[in-house]
């Protein structure tokens, strides 16, 4: 199965194509203009999403050698981040899962850093513990 994920819920615009649970690429464009606030400006953000994300999908679909006809799924965080950055994302994902007529999956940004422990290498045997230490967030998962 191939996953066009996309991730939008700060300051970086990020899209991965998965085959399975292998990832073919990943590319990221981070968003160095709010060093001169001392910290993300969530507006500035969403409009950098928007003017990024078709370009960052369509180069993680290149690096991955897949084309838009080759995705069974669409992926997109969800929850939690910035609002507006979110809604970029989404909207886009959403919109392209219903252009190609597949599924779309929304994620959950926090739970995604727990799971991506299963992506390209050895798993966790179940049951297991897991400590999210990220920006704001801190989760115990048992």
């Amino acid at each position: 199965m191939n996953i066009l994920a996309v991730e939008t819920s700060c300051d970086e615009t990020s899209a991965s194509v998965l085959d399975n649970d292998i990832v073919l690429s990943n590319i990221i464009s981070s968003q160095i203009s709010h060093n001169k606030f001392g910290g993300v400006v969530p507006e500035l953000a969403s409009r950098e999403h928007l003017k990024n994300i078709s370009a960052i999908v369509s180069k993680s679909l290149d690096s991955s050698s897949k084309q838009l006809k080759d995705i069974d799924v669409i992926a997109a965080t969800c929850e939690p981040g910035l609002i507006g950055s979110l809604l970029i994302g989404m909207n886009f994902a959403k919109s392209l899962a219903f252009t190609l007529n597949v599924p779309f999956i929304p994620v959950n940004h926090i739970q995604a850093h727990l799971y991506s422990n299963f992506l390209n290498g050895q798993k966790p045997e179940f049951p297991f513990i897991g400590l999210i230490v990220s920006g704001g967030h801190r989760c115990l998962y048992m």
